[in-house]
């Protein structure tokens, strides 16, 4: 059976089918939400919906717990990640603007450049004088 698609951020997934996908027991999908790892939505009931980006994010998750790094550690590498795309987006930014400014000044100087023709005249020194 094909999986439906659907947004990456659409949560469509209750909390057993989204810990199956991710590899880990619901309860330790529990603990991530409470630790401040992962931020699934809540229908109006209050039950837990994982949206595909979700699981990506429990993934790697448990990707990076795996490799011995603790939950304290992984939340400061997300949040580091989060500052660096931050900054990345801000650079992008402030490029942009630096790169109008430039454009906009070479604009202003070929409006204030004037064409001048140039000419090779020989000076001859006059003999009667």
């Amino acid at each position: 059976m094909a999986r439906e698609t659907h947004p990456a951020d659409q949560a469509v997934y209750v909390i057993s089918v989204a810990a199956e996908l991710a590899g880990v027991h619901p309860q330790t999908l529990r603990f991530y939400e409470r630790k401040g790892l992962v931020r699934p939505r809540r229908t109006e009931s209050g039950r837990r919906r994982y949206s595909d980006s979700d699981i990506e994010m429990l993934l790697r998750i448990h990707a990076m717990t795996e490799e011995g790094l603790n939950l304290a550690g992984v939340k400061r590498v997300l949040e580091l990640e989060e500052k660096v795309l931050a900054y990345e987006r801000q650079i992008r930014q402030l490029q942009e603007a630096a790169d109008a400014a430039v454009e906009e000044t070479h604009r202003q100087y070929r409006r204030d450049l004037v064409p001048v023709t140039q000419e090779v005249t020989l000076y001859r020194k006059r003999r009667n004088q």
